[in-house]
């Protein structure tokens, strides 16, 4: 499927905000993946579309989890965390795709 198949306002809603934690790290020095939170209702191929066109960076493969949300106690009433998905974008040998600049 190619990015012109595929609607270009989708595909800036698609990602929502990379995800940078310390099991994100690793997987991105170990794979050369990164990790997004993206809409519930995206498929794999818009997932690369949109990470192509936005990023302008060559992915290789894209998986993807659903994250139940998590039942959580406020005060005395009962509230759930919103259901997440996530995508891990492998990129291709030699692309690299640095989403924290700068440093401490």
């Amino acid at each position: 499927m190619s990015t012109s198949k595929l609607n270009a306002d989708r595909l800036a809603q698609i990602l929502i905000a990379p995800i940078v934690s310390e099991k994100a790290t690793s997987v991105s020095e170990r794979n050369n993946q990164v990790l997004f939170k993206v809409l519930r209702n995206a498929t794999k191929p818009e997932i690369k579309a949109a990470v192509e066109q936005m990023l302008k960076v060559e992915v290789e493969s894209v998986q993807t989890v659903n994250q139940k949300g998590k039942v959580k106690r406020f005060g005395r009433s009962l509230g759930r965390r919103d259901h997440v998905k996530k995508a891990y974008v492998c990129l291709k040998e030699g692309q690299e795709l640095n989403l924290v600049e700068g440093g401490a």
